[in-house]
């Protein structure tokens, strides 16, 4: 018991020893914050301990040391003028008014005796000005960013706007310039089949192949359309273009099996070569497993039918009429069903034998039932290429 009361007592002054070189060795590298964020996380508990003064009195250290170089920064930039760094303005004030607030909530703290006197400030003003100036500023240049009809300059405004709109809700209007930077910034793909086989396809696999609700690809930035929007301009079309389609003929095999085992069936008295009926030591009559061979004749059927799709998937960037990509597929879907019968002793049958002599022959799908069932394949594959593909403008 004395020696694990020892061995706790040594880890916790070696763990109170590397928070303290921790935190020592941020506010050397300059990183005040995270030396802030550490010693706070350390005062939660037993403030008061003097074990915790060492903290106290780094806290004081880092804080003053932050504040100095976060209000210089601010002095700089606002000399600079130049409106690119209201944002940065604005977010020191936010970072000078959090550590604050952060700081108040372990207060009050004492070194050696006195109270710990740190400086704080108000920074309402300061906040409220440079939020609006920052919000004037960024709306302006999303709005140029999103004139410009381009639509990477969009997708910048977009996010601009929202930045405006986390800061300042529905300043001059920001959620409806969202939503224009979201729509001018979409990408919106035109999907189709072409049919280059000389097979019809179903017009169900079609309909499924062009069922995008069902493949939950969408992007934020990117949508596809399989039925035709005359109010969109669409920038990029992906066609499917199917290549050739393989169906192979019914076919029918068959192997047929001698079956042959020997098994107990029943019992008999063990007689010596005279023919008497033996008898163990207490003159009971023994009595013996009877072994009887038995025969039968396993017929097994194996119906077989396959499909294969091969197609193509073409990206095409419809403002230059160039293909962008394409992406080959090949598809392939096998129908296939044994059962079995036997004439005989069904006794000779493994397990996996008896239990295809309960299948029965069955009807071969046709073969658009076999193309259709193909189209599960290609949806899948299909959707791997659209997952993985990423439109590149030209």
């Amino acid at each position: 018991m004395r020696q694990l009361l020892l061995t706790t007592v040594l880890f916790l002054v070696l763990t109170s020893c590397n928070g303290r070189k921790l935190v020592e060795s941020a506010i050397n590298q300059g990183n005040y914050d995270q030396a802030i964020n550490d010693v706070l996380i350390k005062l939660e508990n037993n403030k008061d301990n003097k074990r915790k003064q060492d903290y106290i009195v780094m806290l004081e250290d880092a804080y003053h040391k932050v504040l100095k170089e976060d209000l210089r920064d601010v002095v700089h930039l606002k000399k600079d003028g130049n409106p690119e760094q209201y944002k940065a303005i604005y977010e020191t004030y936010l970072d000078l008014e959090a550590r604050q607030n952060a700081i108040k909530r372990v207060m009050p703290l004492q070194i050696s005796g006195r109270n710990l006197d740190l400086k704080f400030n108000d920074y309402t003003s300061e906040i409220v000005d440079y939020r609006y100036r920052t919000s004037d500023y960024l709306i302006g240049q999303g709005i140029t960013l999103l004139d410009s009809e381009d639509k990477y300059n969009a997708r910048q405004a977009y996010d601009i706007f929202n930045y405006v709109e986390r800061i300042n809700p529905n300043f001059e209007d920001t959620r409806n310039l969202i939503t224009e930077a979201h729509n001018k910034g979409t990408d919106y793909v035109m999907v189709s089949i072409e049919n280059q086989t000389t097979q019809i396809i179903p017009q169900q696999l079609e309909a499924d192949l062009l069922n995008f609700d069902t493949y939950g690809l969408n992007e934020f930035w990117t949508v596809y359309h399989a039925q035709h929007i005359s109010e969109v301009n669409y920038d990029f079309e992906m066609q499917l273009q199917l290549k050739r389609i393989n169906i192979s003929p019914e076919q029918v095999n068959s192997r047929q099996v001698l079956k042959q085992k020997n098994i107990v069936d029943g019992w008999e008295y063990q007689t010596d070569t005279h023919g008497d009926v033996m008898v163990d030591s207490l003159g009971n009559n023994i009595k013996i497993d009877k072994i009887v061979t038995i025969r039968a004749r396993y017929f097994e059927v194996n119906q077989f039918k396959s499909t294969q799709v091969i197609a193509d998937v073409v990206y095409t960037d419809l403002r230059t009429n160039q293909a962008l990509e394409a992406f080959a597929i090949d598809s392939e879907f096998v129908f296939e069903h044994f059962y079995a019968t036997v004439r005989g002793d069904q006794r000779t049958l493994n397990r996996q034998e008896h239990e295809l002599t309960r299948n029965r022959r069955l009807l071969f799908p046709s073969d658009a039932q076999m193309v259709y069932d193909t189209g599960e394949d290609i949806k899948l594959k299909l959707k791997d290429i659209i997952s993985s593909y990423r439109i590149k403008r030209g």
